[in-house]
């Protein structure tokens, strides 16, 4: 059960801004000609109305939940569908198969990279100037930002050797810097708004279980979690206007152990060939004993336990060096990778 911390009247922070891949995607893909879709069941089966809104879950993201913890009173929606004042509360960028490499996950169709999401934001920007008083940047200051992205750019990209040279040309250590150089670069132009806080996500590490070289890919994983809380600690000291924090989903799984009987070997759903649920299949009955909705995204019992971890933990090898709460407590701003 998520208990997370419930507000009333104004929401903690005034807007959230979302960046990621498929597990924070709400629906921004529905209307690209990709293979990486969820706007059909059984997704969204216990999604208020049973709506297959685009998550590719059955119900709520982590971001989700993070929105009803700040307290939102419904969560933000996608670029896609921004309207008018609904952006001064923030808005969802991220894409399912997006990474942070621009031809990351090309043989899945389009996405919505990195670098196009924040031209995204950039436009939103240009467009909440004209509905704030004062500098846009004052309103920015207080807001809410997560970044959740990276395990594309290993899982397709890195570990698709048929597809992608980048095995071929580099070492895990290699990639893992040519990675978090792309990375510090784009973050450096997201921060350039001086937004006051953001989440980092370290990955990748939610393919597991039906990846064939699991123990090759975690390695890699560990490379590059390893150069991303570096990452974090350098900006934290550089960028006085903003604070970074890194939420590491590989640690929950280790330091929290899921109960006995929730399911972490078989996805609640039928699969089709790129592991996601196949169209209009019927999935398991007891969904809330399941951590995988499909093979390779969580449920939303197990995306609420990551949040709430996220937003309330004090085991700074999940959350460092704080968590969620703590970072939108601090007045020199937030945000979370």
């Amino acid at each position: 059960m998520v208990c997370g911390v419930l507000v009333n009247g104004e929401p903690k922070v005034p807007c959230y801004f979302i960046f990621g891949d498929s597990l924070s995607d709400v629906g921004n893909n529905n209307h690209l000609v990709t293979l990486a879709k969820a706007n059909f069941s059984p997704y969204g089966v216990d999604f208020p109305g049973g709506v297959s809104t685009g998550r590719f879950t059955n119900n709520r993201t982590v971001d989700d939940y993070i929105s009803t913890f700040l307290g939102f009173n419904k969560s933000i929606t996608p670029y896609r569908d921004q309207m008018d004042q609904d952006i001064l509360r923030g808005v969802n960028f991220a894409s399912g198969s997006a990474g942070i490499l621009i031809e990351t996950g090309f043989e899945l169709g389009d996405s919505v990279w990195l670098d196009r999401q924040i031209l995204n934001y950039i436009k939103t920007i240009l467009r909440l100037q004209f509905m704030v008083r004062g500098p846009v940047s004052n309103y920015l200051n207080k807001c809410l930002y997560t970044v959740n992205i990276g395990s594309n750019d290993y899982l397709n990209n890195y570990f698709l050797p048929l597809l992608y040279p980048s095995k071929r040309l580099f070492t895990p250590d290699e990639y893992a810097n040519r990675l978090i150089a792309r990375y510090r670069l784009q973050l450096r132009n997201g921060s350039s708004f001086r937004h006051r806080s953001t989440r980092l996500r370290a990955g990748p590490n939610d393919y597991e279980q039906y990846n064939s070289c699991v123990d090759e890919v975690n390695e890699a994983a560990k490379i590059f979690n390893t150069k991303l809380e570096s990452l974090v600690d350098d900006f934290n000291a550089r960028l006085p206007g903003a604070k970074f924090t890194l939420i590491n989903f590989s640690a929950f799984q280790a330091v929290n152990p899921l109960p006995a009987d929730i399911n972490t070997s078989s996805p609640c759903c039928t699969l089709n060939i790129v592991f996601e649920c196949e169209p209009h299949s019927t999935p398991c009955a007891n969904r809330d004993l399941y951590a995988y909705f499909d093979g390779v995204h969580p449920s939303d019992v197990f995306n609420g336990m990551v949040a709430e971890a996220a937003y309330n933990t004090s085991d700074r090898r999940i959350a460092r060096p704080m968590n969620i709460n703590q970072l939108t407590n601090n007045q020199k701003g937030k945000s979370t990778y």
